[in-house]
């Protein structure tokens, strides 16, 4: 490859990274708020979808793009607060739950998302951060939605309280110790509750930036498992909102590199990049979890009998 491909293929992984990141990044945020609290939520999946489809449908209705954005976050801190509710009820199993939700959210999405196949609805604001370059290829690589900072505001933001606010408090001892939450008089099941609900609305941004910006379209495979993936995303960031970041970006370019290759002329072993993303989660979970034990940095009530 000659200096221009190579730079065309660097801004293309970058400007992937970016838009299919995103995602990415608030799902296994709001993944990462749920799971501190001590409760893991498996029908992020569901959520993902049903928020994707409530906000391109909010936003076709509404001819609002920020319309969408709510809608879409609302869908999914609904589904996740059913998803705590149940889970807060004697003798059920956070897993089993999750998975059940997670059908029911794609269900919910197929059928009320038929009539939104064809329209077209306004698309997020975007943010030129290539404007400094005269090339056209960079300028088009890094067109941004304005989520992408919001997102990242987010994820210092989930950092600092978890360091040093009293709530920030509550939901980690939540996940540390339900005994000792209850001895100092927390509400343990409001605070996961919470914890969910808000988590939810999180996932529901990720699941807006789908269909109101990239790929910008509503359709039963919008999200090719990115909210199972996202699951998988937060054991390796460790629990931490920074590092979540980092991972939804590693994980943004590495689904960006078939069609980045693509762009650069390079069609031979297209379909064989795809699989990148697939691949890393496999590698995260057979290299990060041993069974009967907690991975490093894991809330002790994620115990494997819960």
């Amino acid at each position: 490859m000659d200096t221009d491909q190579w730079i065309a293929l660097v801004a293309a992984l970058i400007g992937g990274a970016l838009r299919v990141g995103t995602p990415y990044l608030f799902v296994s945020l709001g993944e990462c708020l749920t799971e501190k609290s001590g409760r893991i939520n498996l029908g992020l999946e569901g959520v993902l979808v049903l928020s994707a489809m409530a906000a391109f449908g909010g936003a076709y209705l509404s001819d609002s793009a920020w319309i969408g954005i709510l809608a879409g976050a609302s869908a999914g801190a609904l589904l996740a607060l059913l998803h705590g509710l149940l889970c807060s009820l004697p003798r059920v199993n956070d897993i089993a739950t999750g998975i059940a939700l997670m059908i029911l959210g794609l269900g919910l999405a197929f059928f009320w998302g038929k009539p939104l196949i064809q329209p077209q609805a306004p698309q997020i604001p975007t943010l030129a951060l290539g404007a400094w370059s005269d090339s056209k290829v960079i300028q088009s690589a890094l067109q941004v939605n304005v989520l992408v900072p919001a997102g990242l505001v987010l994820a210092l933001f989930l950092w600092w309280a978890f360091r040093y606010t009293r709530w920030g408090l509550m939901v980690r001892l939540a996940g540390e110790s339900t005994s000792a939450a209850r001895a100092l008089g927390y509400r343990v099941h409001f605070i996961r509750i919470a914890a969910t609900s808000a988590g939810g609305f999180i996932a529901g941004l990720g699941g807006a930036s789908l269909t109101l910006f990239y790929p910008g379209s509503w359709s039963e495979g919008v999200s090719s498992g990115q909210g199972l993936i996202a699951v998988a995303l937060v054991i390796f960031a460790r629990w931490c909102p920074l590092r979540c970041v980092l991972a939804a970006m590693l994980f943004g370019a590495a689904g960006a590199m078939g069609p980045a290759l693509q762009s650069i002329g390079m069609n031979w072993g297209y379909h064989l990049f795809n699989t990148i993303p697939y691949v890393l989660t496999l590698l995260i979970l057979i290299l990060t979890c041993k069974p009967g034990s907690l991975a490093t940095g894991s809330p002790s009530e994620l115990t494997p009998t819960r």
